[in-house]
């Protein structure tokens, strides 16, 4: 008799700080196709992992049981955990009571031992609207960065102050809200996509490459209803109530599935000599041209872009990393993303339909990609 089926957590991509990521503890600096999540060095899985939450350099693992668990450059423990959001300078948890009710954010530096005491702590006045929504207990849905209030994201505070809270107008209704590196996606009570931030690479969705200081609707997408948004480093999509994926902003590796010249002489990495992050734009030398039309390769889509899928397949689900994208379908639960090469079309993973895995949700950090699948499920 088969016995139950057990839902996992898979793993693919950069590791280069020892952050946990397949089922191998050696020094491979990248995992290159999807590997079960192992936690610790017994070599047991990780069935007890609700929530994934990646940075660049550590990955944070929220179980079951209200633990968070730091894996890569930033280690350690804390109990009575509910949700994450993790930058390379700070980390902002949701804490919770012994009954597991959230009862105050608190703001951690993001050391490579994690401190004794938090940098500040900010309770929470009220317990309303914190139900999880929609995504089952491995917190991978659409709305499921609602578990944390709507508070600026923990990496822009350069000094340990308490974070401020600006009203949005009240006709918005904030369903959902993502940050990429330099933008903002608002997902609206009624469908709407607003966005605001530096719009230089297309990532704000308006046509133009101009900032927005204040929440603008996407006039591309008025009329249709939204179901999720996702923010990358300089790209965004949404998913629509139908299931169809629409794509815009930078496209240097491929990540909106449309024709990238960058990706036909790849550049040099010059961010060890400028002292930038290598995932940012400036941390790149700009790409050489190459023989070719260059009409036909996009570098930057800056109004959003209706993406076919292979075989019309519908999105349920959808992440951004820096420079990747991955998407869950309906009928088969298949992921699309770039794997061992960087590509501008959509690509299935194999190892999930050769495994008989039905993928749930998937969760990409900047340079990675976590999975979560269920065995034997049609």
């Amino acid at each position: 008799m088969e016995g139950p089926r057990r839902p996992a957590w898979f793993g693919c991509g950069f590791r280069g700080f020892g952050q946990a990521l397949g089922s191998e503890r050696g020094p491979r600096s990248s995992v290159l196709g999807p590997e079960p999540l192992v936690l610790d060095d017994s070599g047991e899985g990780a069935p007890g992992v609700l929530r994934v939450r990646p940075s660049w350099s550590f990955t944070g693992f929220l179980t079951r049981d209200g633990r968070l668990v730091l894996s890569g450059s930033v280690k350690g423990q804390l109990s009575g955990c509910k949700d994450l959001l993790a930058s390379e300078q700070h980390l902002l948890i949701l804490r919770t009571d012994v009954e597991g009710a959230p009862v105050e954010v608190q703001a951690w530096a993001a050391d490579s031992e994690l401190p004794e005491k938090p940098l500040w702590t900010r309770p929470i006045l009220q317990q309303g609207g914190w139900e999880e929504s929609g995504s089952g207990d491995h917190g991978g849905g659409p709305l499921d960065s609602a578990l944390l209030p709507l508070v600026p994201d923990s990496g822009w505070y350069v000094s340990p102050r308490k974070p401020f809270f600006l009203p949005l107008s009240p006709e918005l209704q904030a369903r959902q809200l993502v940050l990429g590196a330099e933008h903002v996606l608002l997902l609206g009570g009624m469908g709407q996509v607003y966005t605001w931030g530096t719009g230089r690479l297309g990532q704000l969705g308006h046509g133009a490459l101009e900032a927005e200081p204040e929440p603008r609707q996407v006039e591309a997408l008025q009329g249709l209803v939204m179901a999720q948004v996702a923010a990358g480093g300089w790209h965004s999509l949404c998913v629509s109530e139908a299931g169809d994926l629409y794509v815009w902003g930078w496209n240097e590796s491929g990540q909106l599935a449309l024709p990238s010249r960058a990706l036909v002489e790849r550049e040099k990495t010059v961010a060890g000599a400028s002292g930038l992050c290598p995932c940012s734009p400036e941390g790149k030398l700009p790409a050489k041209d190459g023989d070719g039309d260059s009409a036909q390769f996009i570098s930057i889509q800056p109004f959003p872009a209706l993406l076919d899928l292979p075989g019309s397949s519908e999105v349920s689900q959808a992440s951004c990393g820096s420079r990747h994208t991955a998407v869950v379908t309906r009928k088969y639960g298949q992921l699309g993303h770039k794997n061992t090469a960087s590509l501008d079309r959509p690509q299935r993973v194999d190892y999930f339909t050769d495994n008989l895995l039905h993928v749930e949700a998937v969760i990409c950090g900047p340079w990675n990609t976590y999975v979560y699948a269920e065995k034997g499920k049609t």
